[in-house]
């Protein structure tokens, strides 16, 4: 094959089709536990966490309620995936690969906030949120009073009833969640998050009318499974309300994934090392929401 603008130009074409396709077959499920907020700079700052919103009576003057001095920024990360292609496989036409490559490329980009969010969900029991503590800690600030939002409790299929009264207990413990003025933040615990080891039990948990040991389930139904298999625990689980505008955890993108290329004979990839480049870029990050939005166990116990 001749080696010129058109020729390279349509290589380029069927890959970025390939790369296409790949990216919107490819079926990812951080939408259900995390929002997407558009960045438009380095970095973004959350401060209006501190104040989680709900109306009041109006008497008098209104409550203006500041935000507190709470800096919780997110900076944006780079993130790249790149195809080098030889010239001399594009002259002897040795480039039938290359599609099968461009289709993992798109994968890869597709899977890249799935990625950042599973790091996030590995990582709620030592990072930090908007208030100082770790996303999941048993002592969140609430009105001069400690409030947890983590266990220890496994999700344990061999016994039945353990598991249901684990689950019982996160979900009870985030519906009595309260504001700063002792109200309640009306939580709605509707997604069970757990690694594949745990899929069988959660299932079970949501799906059967009665339980293993023959007790009725009164937990049927009450929220929907999720799995990722990017959760590094095989004992930690996570409760979830994910039916309010704010959900708990944020995918922050700067820039989507990018195709972008390099084919032209002057670029200097090409002069010394004979490389066409192909790739995606992107910029963005994660982090947390209102921990309020959350419970989770580690399965220790």
């Amino acid at each position: 094959m001749i080696v010129n603008k058109a020729n390279l130009d349509e290589i380029f074409k069927n890959l970025k089709l390939a790369f296409n396709k790949a990216f919107t077959a490819t079926k990812t499920v951080w939408p259900k536990i995390a929002m997407k907020v558009q960045s438009t700079g380095a970095e973004n700052n959350y401060k209006w966490l501190s104040k989680f919103p709900k109306m009041r009576k109006w008497v008098g003057n209104k409550h203006i309620k500041s935000l507190e001095a709470f800096e919780y920024t997110i900076k944006n990360d780079d993130f790249e995936v790149t195809i080098e292609v030889d010239r001399n496989d594009v002259e002897d036409g040795q480039i039938g690969g290359l599609a099968i490559e461009a289709a993992g490329a798109g994968e890869s980009a597709k899977n890249l906030p799935e990625e950042i969010i599973e790091e996030l969900v590995n990582r709620s029991f030592d990072s930090k949120c908007y208030d100082g503590q770790f996303f999941l800690d048993t002592d969140h600030e609430v009105n001069g009073a400690s409030v947890s939002n983590k266990g220890t409790s496994k999700l344990d299929a061999s016994t039945a009833a353990t598991a249901a009264a684990s689950y019982g207990a996160a979900r009870t413990a985030m519906r009595e969640f309260k504001d700063d003025e002792g109200r309640s933040l009306r939580v709605n615990p509707n997604v069970l998050l757990v690694p594949p080891a745990l899929e069988d039990t959660a299932n079970v948990l949501m799906t059967s009318d009665k339980l293993p040991d023959g007790s009725i389930n009164i937990y049927k139904g009450t929220a929907e499974v999720v799995v990722m298999p990017g959760l590094t625990s095989d004992t930690a689980w996570f409760l979830l309300d994910t039916s309010k505008t704010v959900l708990p955890y944020i995918l922050q993108e700067r820039k989507a994934p990018v195709l972008v290329s390099q084919t032209s004979m002057d670029n200097e990839s090409v002069f010394n090392s004979r490389k066409f480049l192909f790739g995606a870029e992107a910029r963005m990050s994660g982090g947390y929401a209102f921990w309020q939005l959350a419970y989770g166990s580690d399965g220790t116990t």
